[in-house]
């Protein structure tokens, strides 16, 4: 299949639109990135409202909202700790809010649906930078198997709905995101909230020291959640295809470089130090995102000026 022939035009003005998981970090990036569009409605129920683990009642409640379009941000996440720990609820989590949400959307005459997958899905050893081609083509890094078998399996049911149904279901691989509306847990956060919170501890308590997990020489992509955002309601608008798109600043740093810039942004003037007896995840982790830029889309987020803004967000959201 041609590059070109899997562009579209799928028009978003006047359509209901439902963002599943707008509560997180990612749904509501675009619900504020679906303001801008001139659709009639945003549909955001909560967790709370809704559990997308029970089938009846995921089910039962798209049949009675009837969406147009489906955005699929919904999932449980984490980092290397809350990954370790947590395998099968990774797992099981995820696998049901993929069935769910997309079988639902498939009987409910759904148009068009986007489902957020991640960059953990592709191989530990993936050739860099990552094509999309990479998928299944290696063993996956250990700490997040779980999370990305289930991802995996999502991306795997976009495509054969697509295949037996018609169905036009898409899905995107971002990389590592950040931004308002992040997850700052103790335990199971991501590198950049984890980095920022304990920073700013401290910097608080006057400490002359911070341990960083590992040995710092790891490489990353790192993406703005209100830029990742934007790409997804691009990719909605323009691409059909069963092939998946790569979500990617096209930048990679390394977690020493990463500390050294999440320190600056919070002011903390003492020492970095490298805890070695902890694991590093992937050795290196940049998605060739060609795809994406080919669809004209380009990101606008410094990751400086980005994590100084995630910084003061968090600083408005733990006053």
């Amino acid at each position: 299949m041609k590059e070109a022939e899997n562009h579209s035009e799928y028009n978003l003005s006047g359509k209901r639109v439902w963002v599943a998981g707008a509560n997180g970090m990612v749904g509501g990036a675009l619900v504020r990135r679906l303001a801008d569009e001139s659709v009639a409605d945003v549909l955001t129920p909560t967790s709370g409202e809704l559990d997308l683990r029970d089938q009846a009642t995921t089910l039962a409640w798209i049949e009675a909202n009837r969406p147009d379009a489906v955005f699929v941000a919904a999932a449980r996440v984490g980092g290397i700790h809350a990954n370790s720990t947590y395998p099968a609820q990774f797992l099981y989590d995820n696998l049901m809010i993929a069935a769910n949400v997309m079988h639902g959307s498939h009987v409910a005459g759904v148009e068009k649906l986007l489902y957020l997958g991640s960059s953990c899905i592709y191989p530990k050893f993936a050739p860099q930078p990552i094509p999309e081609t990479a998928l299944l083509t290696g063993p996956l890094e250990p700490t997040n198997s779980a999370y990305a078998v289930a991802k995996i399996a999502g991306i795997h049911m976009c495509q054969t709905y697509r295949e037996q149904y018609g169905s036009d279901f898409i899905s995107a691989m971002p990389c590592n995101l950040y931004g308002r509306g992040d997850n700052y847990h103790p335990e199971n956060s991501h590198v950049i909230p984890a980095l920022l919170r304990r920073a700013d501890a401290a910097k608080k308590a006057g400490d002359p020291e911070l341990t960083i997990w590992g040995t710092g020489t790891p490489l990353r992509e790192f993406l703005d959640a209100d830029d990742a955002a934007d790409a997804m309601v691009h990719i909605m608008k323009v691409w059909s295809s069963p092939e998946i798109v790569n979500i990617g600043s096209g930048i990679e740093t390394s977690i020493a470089e990463l500390a050294e810039a999440v320190v600056k942004a919070v002011g903390y003037e003492g020492k970095l130090v490298f805890d070695r007896t902890k694991p590093d995840g992937t050795p290196r982790k940049l998605m060739d995102s060609q795809r994406l830029r080919g669809m004209g889309w380009r990101p606008k987020t410094e990751l400086t000026e980005g994590l100084k803004a995630a910084y003061g967000m968090y600083l408005e959201e733990n006053a």
